[in-house]
């Protein structure tokens, strides 16, 4: 067995795949249009509103602050729905690809025996439409879910990678994080874990505070093809993210 933790941990929007704002926030503006509704989120105003976990809580916050009043449950609810028709029809498109190095680093792992789950904020729901499309053998590699409707809080609360370290029943000690976002390096720290940031095109204009507990930075995880850049952080040989390389990242 290749040297490397006891377990991966993946987020999935932005870390697996860019599909904040060429797929969650299309399908939120597709939805808004559907319903009769005016609202178009650009990509600045998107970037703003990841700062709110979840679709639903994003929605409803949004409809609080422009109507000035809390929002029923089931228009918020209604809106959600449709926006999930609209990101499964993109995905379905093929518009969103995995990261450069994210395949090979699943099935790397996946071949030394390591545990690899899905920590996410995004609902069960989409998260299978994405890697139906994207790794359609997912569930030979990932033995678990934790979703954002498994737990009460969701990221930048640890309580999605407290659960999922329960249920593989490890201690964050040995695990590796891997996140693309402030909010994801607050939940996974938060919880105890060693955490990997891959900026996305989503997060990288966040500040560099957000991920000053991580403990690396890059811009994607590299291949062969297309070596990362380590932003801070030690550089990876090659230029891309090994077991052996995420090993050397585990406190003593």
């Amino acid at each position: 067995m290749v040297s490397g933790p006891s377990a991966l941990l993946w987020d999935v929007d932005g870390t697996l795949a860019e599909t904040e704002l060429e797929g969650h926030r299309l399908a939120f503006n597709r939805a808004f249009a559907e319903c009769g509704l005016c609202w178009q989120w650009d990509v600045a105003a998107y970037q703003q509103l990841l700062r709110i976990s979840g679709g639903r809580e994003r929605i409803s916050a949004f409809l609080s602050e422009v109507e000035g009043a809390v929002p029923d449950p089931e228009r918020v609810e209604r809106l959600q729905l449709a926006k999930q028709r609209h990101y499964n029809a993109l995905v379905e498109q093929g518009v969103l690809r995995l990261r450069t190095g994210v395949e090979r680093l699943i099935r790397s792992a996946r071949e030394a025996g390591l545990a690899q789950a899905i920590v996410t904020t995004s609902s069960r729901r989409a998260v299978e439409a994405l890697l139906d499309r994207l790794l359609p053998d997912h569930a030979a590699c990932f033995g678990l879910w934790v979703c954002g409707e498994d737990v009460p809080q969701k990221k930048p609360d640890p309580a999605a990678y407290a659960l999922a370290l329960a249920r593989l029943d490890l201690p964050a000690q040995g695990a590796i994080a891997l996140e693309d976002s402030g909010n994801g390096v607050a939940a996974a720290t938060g919880a105890g874990l060693t955490t990997v940031v891959t900026l996305s095109a989503s997060s990288a204009n966040e500040a560099p505070d957000a991920f000053a507990s991580a403990a690396v930075v890059l811009d994607h995880l590299g291949d062969p093809a297309q070596p990362n850049c380590v932003q801070r952080g030690p550089t990876c040989p090659q230029g891309q993210v090994t077991l052996s390389y995420l090993q050397l990242l585990l406190p003593a």
